[in-house]
């Protein structure tokens, strides 16, 4: 078992052969009582009710990423997932199956994937292991979509924890299908579950309104009412055909969102370039993206041009 122990930060300053002064931050772990330096690693979590398009998100980051010359490797967390456009560098299928949980203790498959998640974390040491594979990298994880892993359990929360143990920088990223701004209580139901996966992981968070290349068009100035929740949507739709205690109900969420204003989307249309980017960018935000990495030194020849 590799069991990662944070020392100290420090500052590392060294001068270029250009006199330049260069300075950035390493982090000095303990890997079986050796001191190693380790730069901070980066974790998308991408998380959403099942059909929200996290696969194809995560394979659409994937190609991105290279394509921008990021290393990116891809992790599975869903013990019932079947394939993948981009063989997972990390998959939780190697440790534990959906289908050899149901098969051997007869258990369904909401059951089964709790007990395959918590039988990880009773094998947390796989997963620090790894996980060691991968320093100075960027990950982003295939989560499964039962939002009970994050509301009734702190399975997620936990894994979490695992993660910012090993110097990982967390971006939650929670997917909501765009096709729910056809049924608003669809939406507002999915505004909620956002919510409760924000208060219950307690990190960095954006939510994305993906599968926008499949939304029939729509005025502009309506679709920004579903980027920032307007909870009068709701009051409209209620005040509209439903009997008293769900109107009185309906109210009740919409007050709920307005006290709390904590959810707001970013679309994302998977087949346009500036939108991928534009996501990427909110997300490397909330990280901070490269703050700590290592300068490249410049090379003598790059500044040849401007001698006179």
């Amino acid at each position: 078992m590799r069991l990662f122990q944070k020392q100290a930060g420090i500052f590392i300053i060294r001068f270029t052969s250009l006199g330049k002064i260069i300075c950035y931050r390493k982090l000095i772990y303990r890997l079986n009582n050796k001191l190693i330096f380790i730069m901070s690693r980066y974790v998308q979590l991408v998380m959403g009710p099942a059909g929200s398009g996290k696969s194809t998100y995560c394979a659409t980051l994937m190609t991105h990423c290279q394509n921008i010359g990021r290393t990116v490797h891809l992790m599975n967390l869903d013990p019932a997932a079947e394939k993948f456009e981009y063989d997972p560098s990390i998959d939780i299928r190697d440790l534990i199956t959906l289908e050899d949980v149901m098969e051997e203790l007869q258990y369904g498959p909401n059951g089964g994937l709790i007990y395959c998640l918590e039988f990880l974390l009773n094998n947390i040491d796989w997963l620090e292991d790894e996980l060691g594979e991968y320093e100075n990298d960027y990950l982003i994880i295939d989560c499964p979509g039962q939002i009970e892993l994050y509301t009734h359990f702190p399975i997620m929360r936990r894994i979490c924890e695992c993660l910012q143990r090993l110097n990982f920088r967390i971006c939650g990223v929670y997917l909501l299908e765009s096709q729910f701004i056809v049924d608003k209580a669809k939406y507002f139901a999915g505004v909620l579950s956002a919510t409760s996966a924000m208060v219950s992981l307690e990190i960095p968070h954006i939510n994305v309104l993906s599968k926008m290349d499949l939304l029939e068009p729509i005025k502009k100035k309506e679709l920004k009412r579903y980027y920032d929740p307007d909870p009068t949507l709701l009051e409209e739709e209620a005040n509209a055909s439903m009997n008293s205690k769900f109107h009185n109900l309906n109210r009740a969420i919409v007050q709920l969102i307005e006290d709390y204003n904590m959810v707001s989307f970013i679309p994302l249309n998977i087949n346009n370039e500036d939108s991928i980017t534009a996501v990427l960018s909110h997300i490397d935000n909330a990280i901070q993206y490269g703050e700590d990495q290592e300068p490249k030194e410049p090379k003598d020849e790059d500044f040849e041009d401007f001698e006179g």
